[in-house]
């Protein structure tokens, strides 16, 4: 099978508990965990607390003097790896258990989020797998979106060690992301 090259127009997601919503629209944005970590916020962290802590002193290589956990993290696929840790409930270091249920996608078109953060002077970056691991490495150039294994990010199947790394690929937004560019918003159900 011939690889697959980065889409068009990709899209990046981020997902967060529908009770962060309120905070989101009244600040309009949504914040980097080296922010969020420092405010007293309302809302359920859906995370696993030990890698967003890691990711606070977590250098961002592409951009010396950063971690991170100064950028707002996305997936370049909606159904992230996270995603499926929290419909399985198990794993030990997970504190939230209740379920995909009033978990939302916030969704954006990664060509105009960087349109955006380079005219405000926004760094922003991708990793090509996990970006909470220690051997992650970081590209800050959209000439560089090939490195990105587009194949894994579309698998629905990661039991592959290296398709599970290559679905793990993220793209990050400096501080803060701005409400609007979220172009789309997904649920598990209406009702």
């Amino acid at each position: 099978m011939t690889p697959t090259g980065p889409p068009d127009h990709p899209a990046i997601y981020h997902i967060l508990h529908v009770d962060r919503l309120p905070s989101v629209l009244e600040e309009d944005c949504l914040w980097c965990d080296a922010v969020m970590g420092r405010r007293a916020s309302g809302g359920t962290t859906i995370g696993i607390s030990s890698i967003k802590e890691r990711c606070i002193s977590l250098p961002l290589d592409g951009h010396p003097g950063t971690h991170v956990g100064d950028y707002v993290p996305f997936c370049f696929c909606p159904r992230s790896i996270m995603l499926y840790v929290i419909y399985r409930a198990n794993h030990p270091e997970l504190a939230y258990r209740d379920g995909q249920g009033p978990i939302i996608h916030l969704e954006a078109d990664l060509n105009e989020v960087v349109a955006w953060a380079e005219s405000v002077g926004r760094k922003w970056a991708f990793s090509t797998s996990n970006a909470g691991a220690y051997y992650a490495t970081f590209n800050c150039a959209l000439s560089e979106l090939e490195r990105v294994d587009w194949d894994a990010v579309a698998s629905k199947d990661f039991r592959e060690p290296l398709v599970k790394e290559g679905k793990q690929a993220e793209f990050f937004v400096q501080e803060s992301f701005p409400w609007s560019l979220v172009s789309r918003i997904g649920v598990i159900s209406c009702v």
